[in-house]
């Protein structure tokens, strides 16, 4: 058997791990838990964590003086409201929040996103605050 054959079998039965030549099946990870607003990490990327997670209702408002932040909606409807306008985003769509922006992510319905941020950026970043939460890894 190949190697791209067994990590396609891997995939499709959701055993893939994060390994250097394994794929990671997203829809399988967002299976593995149900918490809301609880970043989940699913790999890394030079000095940057991809991070899944899943949202309902209203975050905080904040912002990340040093970095951008990257939204990416797999399923349900993402509202990002900025003091600017609002940005809306279904399924299939991104938005890069800039450095230095306040914003604040609105679910009305439950909705899963991946994240792309350095590695350390507080989910809160300048807030603070009880929705503070350190990504957890996801094996």
């Amino acid at each position: 058997m190949s190697n791209s054959h067994t990590t396609t079998d891997a995939v499709a039965t959701g055993t893939a791990h994060t390994a250097a030549n394994a794929a990671v099946d997203i829809a399988h990870k967002l299976s593995l838990f149900s918490d809301l607003w609880a970043q989940k990490k699913i790999a890394d990327v030079n000095d940057y964590e991809v991070k899944l997670a899943k949202l309902h209702g209203e975050f905080v408002w904040h912002s990340h003086p040093d970095t951008d932040e990257l939204f990416l909606v797999i399923s349900g409807r993402l509202t990002i409201r900025l003091r600017d306008g609002d940005v809306a985003l279904g399924p299939g769509q991104l938005f890069v929040v800039p450095r230095g922006a306040e914003h604040c992510p609105v679910a009305e319905e439950e909705t899963a996103i991946l994240l792309l941020e350095p590695k350390g950026t507080p989910n809160t970043g300048d807030a603070g605050g009880p929705m503070t939460r350190a990504p957890e890894p996801l094996a």
